[in-house]
């Protein structure tokens, strides 16, 4: 890595200094991946419990302002589009503190008009923003085969992507600022597709009496495999809810994409209803579960219950009610 420093035209080796604000399900993962290679980060977290374990495992922790003030590159992952702009913008906003020359990489989902504004402030002040959302869930971070969808100036993704790589499978430049954004919002209509899809043919499967198992890892091998179904469906079965991706982030990410949809007069009434069922899933405690807990919604509509999976070996033995 080189960076320039302020005032030389030359370039001279130095070891970049790298933030990370934001440890969470898949944040944390990504840090890891980043350390494990050998770089030293100064990480913060809203919950300063989850840095703990990654301070145990070399990182720094600090305030975001410092981590502003002495990076090279910083990136940030957070929950929701307030946070973001409260970490950027707010009463202890991290741009004004950036260093100009510096990169600021944002990770968050988030909304396309705050991805163009945060890039032109940086435009200001000589900080070359990204806005690179990630898709993969917490099996993507945990295995470093994440996709990074990028919007932004080229020449600032190449900068950084030796260290996108280290956590990353697939990464592309879609184009100019809140493109990055917009590929997202594709990303999880498609998944939004996905889930229902997948939900669906699990309750049609267990209503007739098939094999749930042995027609999952049928189906994965023809036209209808997806992550959703070679991932999420066996969670299903074993009423795995943990979350990989949080219902009320997905909540989140759909009305983004309704937003965006809304603005452009475009009609998706594929996601509209899948947004409704997962909003009522998060309005009966669900927030806090996994998108594949979509199961349990259309198990109330229905008035049935798909019986739970133990995981014996390598056997997988339906349990009996």
């Amino acid at each position: 890595y080189q960076r320039r420093v302020h005032g030389i035209q030359n370039m001279e080796k130095v070891a970049l200094k790298i933030g990370w604000i934001g440890t969470g399900v898949m944040g944390k993962s990504m840090c890891r991946h980043l350390m494990k290679a050998g770089h030293k980060l100064q990480i913060f977290n809203r919950t300063k419990e989850k840095t703990e374990e990654l301070v145990k495992e070399g990182a720094t922790y600090a305030e975001p302002l410092e981590i502003a003030k002495t990076s090279d590159i910083l990136f940030t992952m957070v929950g929701y589009p307030q946070d973001l702009e409260s970490v950027v913008f707010g009463e202890k906003g991290i741009m004004q503190e950036m260093k100009k020359g510096a990169y600021l990489v944002d990770h968050t989902t988030s909304s396309p008009a705050l991805a163009t504004k945060i890039y032109l402030a940086g435009k200001k002040l000589g900080v070359h923003c990204l806005d690179a959302p990630v898709s993969g869930g917490d099996i993507g971070a945990k295995a470093g085969k994440l996709a990074v969808m990028v919007g932004g100036d080229a020449e600032a993704l190449e900068f950084v992507k030796p260290l996108m790589q280290c956590y990353s499978a697939n990464i592309a430049h879609m184009g100019i600022a809140s493109f990055g954004q917009h590929t997202k919002m594709s990303n999880q209509i498609i998944i939004a597709g996905q889930m229902i899809g997948v939900v669906e043919g699990l309750m049609y499967g267990h209503k007739v009496g098939l094999p749930l198992v042995q027609m999952i890892d049928l189906l994965s091998k023809g036209a209808a495999s997806s992550f959703g179904l070679t991932s999420y469906a066996p969670r299903m079965l074993k009423r795995d809810m943990d979350p990989g991706f949080y219902v009320e982030h997905f909540v989140k990410d759909m009305e983004i994409a309704l937003d965006e949809c809304k603005r452009m007069q475009l009609s998706l009434p594929g996601l509209a209803l899948v947004h409704q069922l997962y909003v009522s899933l998060k309005a009966n405690g669900g927030a806090k579960n996994g998108t594949q807990a979509l199961l349990k919604v259309l198990e109330q509509l229905n008035n049935t219950q798909i019986p739970k999976l133990l995981q014996t070996k390598n056997i997988i033995i339906q349990q009996k009610k």
